[in-house]
């Protein structure tokens, strides 16, 4: 291996989770529609997966029974004695985490596309967790480049004090494609996470048959720190998304311009000096989180050039 190329065992299997959240429809749609009929899904050399990841909450339409299904593949809730009085979403992580997992166990599945949908307007959107991982890099930049010219942006979750425990146990990377209200379902949004897909696969497929993919760069936001409501004494929201804000995800907010609105019209704008990149703007899964939207900062992440080491 030199220091500019990165050679790495072939993918062998690949699942498609739908419905961690049981009201994000396109994922839930999708994943029943490949489990009837995979073929668009299939390819040569490669067992690729759809399931259902919370079907009780899919059944109820709702986000989720117990609690956060995407918040508990964390080591501690793995861990627990498996017993009825955990919560559903508790046991279903250690089901799953038996299924799909652990990350790096030779029977573990190497990719997991966790399919989301959300309320903000963040069009087609890839989350990564490792900003020095090659091969998700290429891939990433191979479906944006094949997209074209849809945007697709790719929002960096890599931070020292927010934890995601979301992909601690398996190899899963979150797709999220909006606006889509929950509940509802959207064929333009179907759409274009079906594209998303297809081309993950594909890259995928191209990468086990041996061809080389040369360096390349992807802009990447990166989270910075998240952001909830203004709120009184009671602790009740005292203030809601400014109209200009409102749907401007991935758009340049710079400081001074206004963020909330209270219901006498003060404007309440954003502080400090840098311009920020907001996401997940009046997310309306995020209300119980007690986040109006995440600040980010756009930077470049480059990848060495890479091919599969059996070729």
């Amino acid at each position: 291996m030199t220091s500019c190329h990165v050679t790495k065992d072939p993918i062998k299997k690949v699942a498609i989770f739908g419905g961690t959240h049981g009201n994000e429809l396109t994922g839930v749609f999708l994943a029943k529609h490949w489990l009837e009929n995979g073929t668009e899904i299939q390819r040569t050399g490669l067992e690729v997966k759809p399931f259902i990841t919370n079907p009780r909450a899919v059944k109820k339409c709702t986000r989720y029974i117990d609690c956060d299904l995407n918040r508990v593949f964390d080591p501690e809730n793995l861990g627990k004695k498996m017993s009825k009085d955990l919560p559903y979403e508790v046991r279903r992580a250690q089901e799953i985490n038996h299924l799909f997992g652990p990350k790096d166990n030779e029977d573990s599945y190497d990719i997991i596309f966790d399919l989301h949908n959300t309320t903000s307007n963040m069009g087609c959107t890839l989350i990564l967790e490792d900003s020095r991982n090659d091969f998700l890099i290429q891939m990433f930049h191979y479906i944006k480049t094949s997209l074209a010219p849809l945007p697709c942006y790719v929002y960096l979750i890599e931070h020292p004090s927010l934890k995601y425990a979301t992909t601690r146990s398996i190899a899963k990377y979150p797709v999220e494609v909006g606006p889509q209200p929950q509940g509802v379902l959207r064929a333009d949004i179907l759409d274009q996470m079906r594209k998303m897909i297809k081309h993950a696969l594909d890259f995928i497929h191209n990468f086990n048959e041996g061809k080389e993919f040369p360096p390349c760069a992807i802009e990447v936001y990166k989270i910075m720190e998240k952001v909830d409501y203004p709120r009184n004494e009671n602790g009740d929201i005292a203030a809601i998304i400014h109209p200009n804000l409102q749907d401007q995800d991935w758009k340049p907010l710079h400081p001074g311009d206004p963020v909330f609105l209270t219901l006498d019209g003060q404007i309440i704008p954003l502080g400090g000096d840098d311009t920020v990149y907001p996401v997940f703007v009046n997310e309306a899964a995020y209300y119980e989180k007690r986040e109006a939207f995440a600040k980010t900062t756009k930077l470049t992440l480059s990848a060495k050039s890479i091919r599969c080491s059996l070729h």
